[in-house]
């Protein structure tokens, strides 16, 4: 039986853990990603646990408990454990991030269980080259926007390391001033999960671009490789002391990845009406659509 007391902690000693699983099982959703799930621990309070050779990942947001389908061989038995653990100790939506495969699966066992699309939690995946050249009409506004912006403000491209880190973590703080992060409770939470990737830059393996106009840092990416042919773009910020530099960190990262990878996933919008329209804009390629179940019905299977 798989009981809550086997769940460990998530820490920064269990990277090697999530790494040599997901050398055989990628993830298919980037919240799955051992750094996401580091960066992020603070909010969400992660636990994991190993069991008949999967990986399951439970997470605790203000008080709610939620579990993630087997990450491993597709193994029914496994998968039932999971539901009567849901069941037990998770709220009223206790099996979350279900993604496609993982749903088509779940169907050959359980074809009447109601999956229901949790579109805030859609990853958004680009063609690389199409973010890199922003070719074609569809691009025309954002063209212009980033025009302006090569035009007015005098800037320099480079990759973020060790020597820079620390104007790194100069720019975040006036970011946050900005942003007045202390006063909106999820911008504080994002503070956190930036600041400590800039911390654990080196040890979770990211890497990241930083644009300086003059002498200060303005934006900056930071980003990793999800599988093969993806790359995925943790987080994002930028100053608004010119105007179109979100486009700018935007163009440059995808020309940095252009011939590493087919693919950019920039997440999710979280729900968020404004970062949706955003995201629209750039026309994605694809979505990593992902799914979650009511405890209600996963009651009936167990």
């Amino acid at each position: 039986m798989l009981t809550i007391s086997r769940f460990r902690p998530v820490t920064m000693d269990d990277r090697d853990v999530f790494s040599r699983h997901y050398a055989l099982y990628p993830p298919e959703h980037s919240d799955n990603l051992f750094s996401n799930i580091a960066c992020w621990n603070h909010f969400a309070h992660y636990t994991y646990a190993g069991h008949k050779g999967c990986l399951i990942i439970s997470s605790t947001v203000q008080g709610v408990t939620t579990f993630r389908p087997p990450i491993g061989p597709r193994d029914g038995e496994v998968l039932l454990d999971v539901i009567d653990l849901a069941v037990r100790e998770g709220g009223e939506r206790p099996l979350v991030l279900v993604d496609e495969p993982t749903t088509a699966w779940i169907r050959t066992l359980f074809p009447d269980l109601s999956l229901q699309p949790d579109r805030d939690y859609w990853e958004y995946v680009y063609l690389t080259r199409d973010l890199a050249r922003l070719s074609g009409g569809k691009y025309l506004s954002i063209r212009r926007q980033l025009n302006r912006f090569v035009d007015r403000c005098h800037h320099t491209v480079e990759e973020i390391n060790p020597g820079n880190l620390a104007d790194v973590r100069t720019f975040l703080h006036e970011w946050c001033e900005w942003k007045q992060c202390n006063e909106h409770p999820f911008l504080s939470y994002e503070k956190n999960a930036v600041i400590f990737a800039i911390e654990k830059f080196c040890e979770l393996g990211l890497e990241g671009l930083a644009i300086r106009v003059g002498e200060k840092i303005g934006a900056i990416a930071i980003f990793e490789e999800l599988n093969r042919e993806t790359a995925v773009v943790h987080f994002e910020k930028g100053l608004p002391d010119c105007e179109g530099i979100y486009k700018a960190i935007n163009a440059e990262t995808a020309r940095f990845l252009e011939h590493r990878y087919t693919y950019i996933n920039r997440e999710s919008d979280m729900g968020v009406p404004g970062l949706r329209e955003a995201k629209m804009r750039y026309h994605p390629h694809h979505m990593v659509k992902v799914f979650s179940v009511a405890r209600d019905d996963l009651a009936r299977l167990v």
